[in-house]
Formats: structure tokens, C-alpha cells, sequence
């Protein structure tokens, strides 16, 4: 729960405030100005500037209901309420912790001067890395229920620059794609833009759009119109793909998001997403406890040295659970395959494979004090949650891996919700495959503990896909939106001009050093150590990471640019982690540790080793916020830093 909430929404200044256009709302340090206005059109629109400069230029809003007129323009202001925020709170995981949400605020209420006469509001929120802005319709008898075709919603960059763009082949997507480099106005017009979507305005700032609080809506992508300007476009309804949202007023649409700052590393810092989200909904929040897994099915049914057939069997899954307590990792994951099939195919959740003798897992994870996940494609966990759900809680099944819904229609967003509501109440903890980009949730329902959404480690089993580049990139478009489940840690390391992609035990073209950065680069609440456990057995870099944190109290972006590398610190009480990554170049970084505190620091350095992808070297000294360290990063290489306090 917040531990300090101070809201001051000011209405009596209000009521004595100009109720003319144009409308203002700054910042609390003055950087970031949103100015509402009408275009010569009359229609409402919106412009955003950043230190005096324009970041967004003259940009369109408004809701167009079906088979009425958009609900955008000749309007009136009926009001203009200025305040503001500010909020300290907590949260069970995260890249900070506590958080502050500080931010002006400004509800500008409208009327239509004619015609139906309508009503609706434009909430906005300033902060000082970024704003959220929403729409609100009230309760009106022309609008007793909103039939949303399409909003006008535009993101009009000010500026000419290089771009970002995950482009998807349709909005029935798990977002699992390249983000690409692009000039903005090089997107072809038919190309539909996941987000977030990352662009550069040259010689002003770095700009993202993003979503938060996505509930009883539809999700946002992104189309470009004429030259520099993005248009809101959101996914349709499966049983009418007219329409993208049904619903009764009043309502609130998601808030509409951008995070603005003069280098691309304070987007990565940035916690709008979260601020612009509801509180917790779960009362008793103890049984939520992130943590790491081993996992059987990346290295498929791969083992050395066993007197066992490797397989989705008993004495397999035992055997990863031996690896997890060895490791001191919490969880073992077991991944499709582990429940009955129907039709073929491994679905009904409420009984097992019958090569898996479930009470005798059970059982002896408990006695290793190993927690269980299992994975469920979301088909049946829609037709069976009432069941299955209170059935896990009674097997002592720690959370659910739920997969391939592959969709961010209204009907699935809701899905989503459903999923949580229903495994807060048996305590179970969630992470989404085949999902949609994070908009926040995890802040009202803090047991959703990750989500892939993005092109992930397990590429490397088919395809040429996944690269250091494509890894750099993630951490600037894709970790934007909040934790990945990129599931990390293959150590079978080769260079990328000897990789070739295999099913069993497979290769990845990055470092080991790379792949052990990963742990600290990407943020996740739930980590994988994906690779088979005689992979690790025996490792210089295993205890690393064993020991690498998954919730964090602070992140620091210390260098780098999409494509290119990045270097990320993260806190965790006295103690600090820093990984870095590379793309195909290589280069050494000049590491200061002047964020830390004083006093002397025990440090562990992973580096790569050159001609030897598989292999790094490890050097252990005592470190000050004076030091300097100069890490050289080989092609798709990285390093990984430990600084304990003493």
C-alpha cells in the first residue's frame, strides 16, 4: 500500500483560472510542458516540449464512437482542474523500490457547442522523466454505452530521426519480432507498430510510446499517417472487428504514455508505466515470492551422464529439481508436456502424464524445498481455472506459466485480469508467454511476476534470429514496458559465424560473459536458468548467478544506445550489480563507480576471454566509488560486475 499519498487537485484555483485555450500543464522541475489546444480545424489537439524545445508537434485527440460523429472537436471548456501528485509506495518487485510518483496533473473537462451536446474529459500527468495522459467519458444519455471504433489519438514527432519500430504482421501477435532501425518517416504507412515504439528527436530528446493500466480496452499500436505523425490504432474485437471497444459509462481509457529525457538510459530508469497504475487489489501480498527456476524444455530432452531417459518424466524433472536446490534457486519449472492430453496434444490441467508420478514430485520437491510452476496453454486455462487453480493450490504449485494467447483484444485483456483475480486467491503466482507488452499490471496484481512479449532466447532453437544486437535493442524498446522473460543463460557459447540453430542442447551466438550479463541487464521477477543443469554443474560463473538478484532497489542506465551496447547498474540493499552487452563490435567501456556509496567494495568482474567464447575470466579486488574499471567487451560479448559492500 502507498506509504504517502499527497493529492491536491486545487478546484477552487480552478474555478478562478482562464477557461480559454490554450491549456498547460508543466512539469515539477519546468522540463516537460503539455499544452492542450484546437487546431484550425477546431479539433482538439495536443503539443509537448521538452527544456523549450518541441518533442511532439501538433497532434489530434478524441474518441470516434460508431454511428455517431468523433467526439473530437468544437468543444468547449467546461472546466480546468490543475494539481498534483505526489506518491511514495512499495512494491513486492521492480527495477526501484520504494517508488515516488511525483507529477502535475490537469482535468480539462469539454462540451460539445452543438449537435449531441456531448461530454468528456483529457486527464494529464507530468512528471518529470515523462506524462500519461487519458480519456474520461462520463454517463450522458447520448452515450450511455461506448461502441469505440477508433481513436483519433496522434503522436506527431517534432523532429526528423531515427526510430525503432517493432513491426508485426497483424494484431493477432505474441510480439515476438526485430525491432528495427528506421527513420520515422521511412515506416511504411501500412506497417502496424508494437509498442513500445523508441524514437530519437535530434537534438532535443529521446521520446517512447507506450500504454499503461490496459483494463476492459483495447491494446494500442501504432500507424504512421502523413510524414512524422503516429496515429492510435487498437486492436478489434474478434466477434466484430469494427469495433475495438464495448463498453457502458463512465469510463477511463488506458493512459496514453510518454517518456521523455535527453539520453535513451533514463527511459530504461523510468517507473511511469507503474505510477500510472492502479494500487495493489491483493490484501495479503507474503505468499508473493520472486525468485529463479531451472527449466527442462529449452535444452529439450538433452542429459549426459544419467542412468535415465531425459524426457518429460519423473526421474527427469527430479533431476532438475536436484539442480535447482544445489543452486539454491527456488523453483523448478515444468514446462508443457506435464498434464494429460486431449486430442494429442498436452492440455487438461487437472490430470497428469502418466509418465509423471505427480504426488511423488511433489513430494520430493518439498523435501528439497523446491517450489513448482507449471505450464498451461490459456485455452484451457479459460475453460478450467475453477478447477485447476483451487487443484494447484492444493498440490502446493508455487505459480502457472500460461502461454499462446497471441492476442490484446478487449475479450483478452480481460482474460488477463480474470487469470490474476482468480490465482491471487489460491496463491499462485503468474508469468505470461505469448503475451502482450506490459502496461502496469503488475502493480495491481503484484503475483503476475513476468511476461515474454518479445523475441526471446528460445529463437536460437530454429532460427539465426536472436543476436547481440537484437539483445542490446530489447533493453531499450522492449524493457521500456516492464520485466522480460527473455529466459537467459545458454552456455554452450559460440561466435556468431559458427552458430547453427538446433532443437536439442542448443548453441546461442554470444558469450558466456553476455549471457551471464543478461541476469543484470534484463529485469525480471522471475528468472530462468534455461540451459540443462550439467551445463552449469562446475562453472566459474554459476555462482554468480546464483547469487544475482531479481528484485532491485535501484537502476542506473550508465551508458550505451539501442544497436549498440549498454551498460546497467542495479542495487539491491549496500550491494551492486553492473552488466554490460555489446553488439558485433567490440569495445572497452570506462566503468566509474561513483554511484556508490563510500567505503570499500569486495568486487567480482566477469569478463569475456577473446578467441574463447565459452570461457571467461574472473578477477576479484577491492573497489571505491573513486575506481575506475575498463572492461573490454569482445564481439557480442559482455561483463558482468558483483560489489559487495563490506
Amino acid at each position: 500500500m502507498p506509504l504517502r499519498i499527497l493529492v491536491c487537485l486545487s478546484l477552487l484555483a480552478a474555478g478562478a483560472a482562464a477557461q480559454e485555450f490554450p491549456l498547460r500543464v508543466a512539469s515539477p522541475d519546468g522540463s516537460i510542458v503539455f499544452t492542450l489546444n484546437q487546431t484550425k480545424q477546431n479539433a482538439l489537439a495536443y503539443e509537448v516540449s521538452y527544456r523549450g524545445q518541441p518533442v511532439i508537434a501538433e497532434s489530434r485527440l478524441g474518441l470516434d464512437p460508431q454511428n455517431q460523429p468523433p467526439l473530437a472537436a468544437n468543444l468547449a471548456i467546461a472546466g480546468a482542474a490543475p494539481g498534483s501528485i505526489d506518491e511514495t509506495y512499495s512494491m513486492k518487485h521492480g527495477k526501484a523500490n520504494p517508488l515516488r510518483a511525483r507529477a502535475n496533473t490537469l482535468l480539462a473537462d469539454f462540451h460539445e457547442k452543438e449537435g449531441l451536446r456531448r461530454r468528456f474529459s483529457v486527464e494529464i500527468r507530468v512528471f518529470d522523466d515523462g506524462l500519461g495522459f487519458r480519456y474520461r467519458v462520463p454517463a450522458q444519455p447520448s452515450l450511455r454505452d461506448l461502441r469505440l471504433a477508433r481513436e483519433l489519438t496522434q503522436f506527431h514527432l517534432a523532429r526528423e530521426g531515427d526510430s525503432y519500430p517493432l513491426v508485426l504482421n497483424g494484431y493477432r501477435t505474441s510480439y515476438e519480432d526485430s525491432y528495427v532501425k528506421l527513420p520515422v518517416s521511412s515506416i511504411k504507412t501500412s506497417a502496424l507498430i508494437g509498442l513500445p515504439y523508441l524514437a530519437r528527436v535530434p537534438g532535443v530528446a529521446w521520446v517512447a510510446v507506450t500504454e499503461s493500466h490496459l483494463e476492459n480496452y483495447a491494446g494500442l499500436y501504432l500507424k504512421r499517417g502523413t510524414g512524422r505523425v503516429l496515429e492510435a490504432s487498437l486492436s478489434p474485437r474478434v466477434d466484430d472487428p469494427s469495433l475495438a471497444v464495448i463498453r457502458a459509462t463512465p469510463l477511463e481509457t488506458p493512459w496514453r504514455v510518454l517518456l521523455i529525457a535527453d539520453r535513451p538510459g533514463a527511459l530504461v530508469e523510468s517507473n511511469i508505466v507503474l505510477h500510472l497504475a492502479p494500487p495493489s487489489r491483493i490484501a495479503d501480498e507474503s505468499w508473493i515470492e520472486p525468485g529463479k527456476t531451472s527449466w527442462s524444455w529449452w535444452s529439450g530432452d538433452y542429459a549426459t551422464g544419467v542412468s535415465f531417459k531425459p524426457g518429460m518424466n519423473t526421474e527427469t524433472m527430479k533431476h532438475y529439481i536436484d539442480f535447482s536446490a544445489e543452486a539454491r534457486l527456488p523453483y523448478m519449472m515444468l514446462d508443457e508436456g506435464w498434464s494429460a492430453e486431449v486430442d494429442g496434444r498436452s492440455r487438461d490441467l487437472t490430470r497428469t502424464n502418466p509418465a509423471l508420478d505427480m504426488p511423488s514430485l511433489l513430494a520430493y520437491a518439498k523435501q528439497k524445498s523446491v517450489g513448482l510452476w507449471l505450464w498451461a496453454h490459456w485455452t484451457f486455462v479459460d475453460m478450467q481455472m475453477d478447477e485447476a487453480f483451487p487443484l494447484f493450490e492444493k498440490w502446493g504449485i508455487r505459480g502457472v506459466k500460461i502461454d499462446f494467447m497471441d492476442r490484446d483484444d478487449q475479450d483478452m485483456v480481460g482474460f488477463y485480469h480474470r487469470v490474476l483475480k482468480k490465482a491471487a486467491e489460491h496463491k499462485l503466482m503468474v508469468n505470461f508467454h505469448g503475451a502482450y507488452k506490459p502496461c502496469g499490471l503488475r502493480r495491481y496484481y503484484p503475483n503476475l511476476l513476468t511476461r515474454e512479449a518479445a523475441m526471446s532466447l528460445e529463437y536460437a532453437k530454429w532460427s539465426n534470429r536472436v543476436t547481440a544486437e537484437h539483445n542490446v535493442t530489447l533493453a531499450f524498446t522492449r524493457m521500456l514496458a516492464g520485466p522480460l522473460d527473455y529466459t537467459p543463460g545458454g552456455f554452450s557459447n559460440v561466435e556468431p559465424e559458427r552458430f547453427t540453430p538446433r532443437w536439442l542442447n542448443p548453441e546461442v551466438p554470444m558469450t558466456r560473459a553476455h549471457q551471464v550479463a543478461l541476469y543484470v541487464v534484463f529485469e525480471t521477477a522471475f528468472e530462468m536458468f534455461a540451459d540443462y543443469p550439467g551445463a552449469y554443474r562446475g562453472q566459474p560463473e554459476t555462482p554468480f548467478l546464483s547469487a544475482v538478484p531479481v528484485t532491485w532497489d535501484e537502476t542506473r542506465v550508465l551508458a550505451g544506445e539501442p544497436v549498440s551496447h549498454i551498460v546497467i547498474a542495479r542495487r539491491k540493499g549496500r550491494d551492486w550489480y553492473v552488466g554490460g552487452i555489446t553488439n558485433h563490435e567490440q569495445r572497452t567501456v570506462a566503468l566509474k563507480l561513483d554511484f556508490l556509496d563510500a567505503g570499500e567494495y569486495d568486487a567480482e568482474l566477469i569478463l569475456d576471454v577473446a578467441g574463447a567464447p565459452a570461457k571467461t575470466k574472473i578477477e576479484r579486488m577491492a573497489l571505491t566509488r573513486e575506481s575506475i574499471v575498463n572492461p573490454t567487451l569482445v564481439s557480442a560479448g559482455g561483463f558482468a560486475l558483483a560489489l559487495r559492500k563490506r
